[in-house]
């Protein structure tokens, strides 16, 4: 059981994870273009709001995962750091990367002050995808660290 769930904790965080790297690795090409090459740049990201469904999953998996380590030490300790850190994900997405969607209405307008929502939007992805790699590392540690019980 505890296998499987590793497996689907870090398949599940790994997935979750690519689309906030990948906003993490285009932010330096994006962050100074202007107005309207902005707005079309961002219709690439249009459908992927099913990635998003991958968030939940994986910090379910992991809080499974981690409740089925107790009383193991260490892999708990790391699978409980993976919870907070996904969680930290998700307040970092609702608290800066949503309002930001939502002044403009999914990148399809721009408000007089788009460049700061631009900038939100921007770098609270950054914020995101530094809280999966950790997230993520703490799971390897995790498993690196974890020994099956002897019967």
């Amino acid at each position: 059981m505890v296998r499987t769930l590793y497996f689907l904790a870090l398949m599940l965080t790994a997935i979750a994870m690519g689309a906030a790297l990948a906003h993490l690795f285009e932010l330096p090409n994006k962050i100074g273009i202007g107005a309207q090459d902005y707005l079309t740049v961002q219709r690439n990201y249009d459908g992927w709001w099913m990635v998003g469904l991958f968030v939940p999953a994986a910090f379910f998996a992991v809080i499974a995962l981690m409740f089925a380590l107790r009383g193991t030490g260490w892999p708990f300790v790391l699978a409980a750091a993976a919870v907070l850190l996904l969680a930290g994900e998700m307040i970092a997405f609702w608290g800066f990367t949503a309002p930001a969607n939502r002044a403009t209405e999914n990148w399809t307008i721009l408000p007089d002050n788009w460049e700061a929502w631009r900038a939100q939007w921007e770098y609270s992805h950054a914020v995101r995808a530094g809280l999966y790699l950790l997230a993520f590392g703490a799971l390897v540690l995790s498993v690196l660290s974890w020994q099956p019980a002897q019967d």
